[in-house]
């Protein structure tokens, strides 16, 4: 693809677009994942947070052609970031929060923001290296674009939690539909879901639906759970 050409113009578009969308689950699980940390270390974590989450991000879209070739990828970032999405919202108070993910350390929230965003990147660098067309200046230019994007988002998202607690149940829901999404787009269960291309609709609603109330109420119930019950 020549630089500079219309067609380089449009496939830069449509990166932007592709980043616009899925970074709204990026900035999502940075910010959840940074709510519990000292005032002085939250901008902290959502910079280098987001710095390890392209990082990651870049290696995966060096590999893509590779990353397309492991059968169940899908299928394991889907579960995992489901695990993710529950551990966020939950408070468990078990005494042990700098290993959770809404960690009260900077290091327990780095952890858990490159984890998530390495699941979540999958869509992100497929859609991206779809749209470049193999070329890798163009990759580049949109995990670039990507970078502020997440930083204004996470902050954004930050002080809407502070302002309204309910935000943190509507970021795990949003994180349960993209791990749903995950899990019916697995090639391994096309036979179940249909192809991108052809999808079966109502059944990926129902996962998504069935996701969504799984990670809500299991959450909820750790939460109301008696203090005791893991001692007895």
């Amino acid at each position: 693809m020549e630089f500079m050409s219309a067609p380089w113009w449009s496939a830069l578009l449509a990166i932007i677009l592709i980043d616009l969308v899925l970074a709204g689950d990026n900035a999502i699980v940075i910010a959840l994942a940074a709510r519990n940390l000292p005032k002085s270390l939250q901008t902290k974590a959502i910079v280098w947070g987001t710095v390890g989450a392209i990082g990651v991000r870049t290696l995966m879209t060096l590999i893509v052609v590779w990353l397309l070739k492991i059968p169940g990828l899908m299928l394991v970032g889907g579960l995992g970031l489901l695990w993710i999405a529950y551990r966020l919202v939950a408070d468990t108070d078990t005494g042990s929060e700098e290993h959770g993910p809404a960690a009260s350390t900077f290091w327990g929230a780095m952890k858990t923001i490159v984890i998530a965003d390495a699941l979540m990147g999958i869509d992100n660098v497929l859609g991206v290296a779809g749209a470049a067309h193999g070329a890798m200046d163009l990759v580049v230019i949109g995990l670039l674009i990507s970078v502020p994007i997440v930083v204004f988002g996470s902050t954004l998202v930050l002080k809407l939690v502070e302002r309204f607690p309910i935000i943190i149940q509507l970021g795990a829901a949003v994180l349960a539909y993209t791990a749903a999404s995950m899990v019916t787009s697995e090639p391994l269960l096309a036979g179940w879901f249909g192809t991108r291309e052809a999808p079966e609709q109502a059944l990926r609603w129902a996962v998504a639906a069935l996701a969504i109330v799984g990670v809500l109420g299991a959450a909820r119930w750790a939460t109301r759970r008696p203090r005791g019950t893991d001692a007895a």
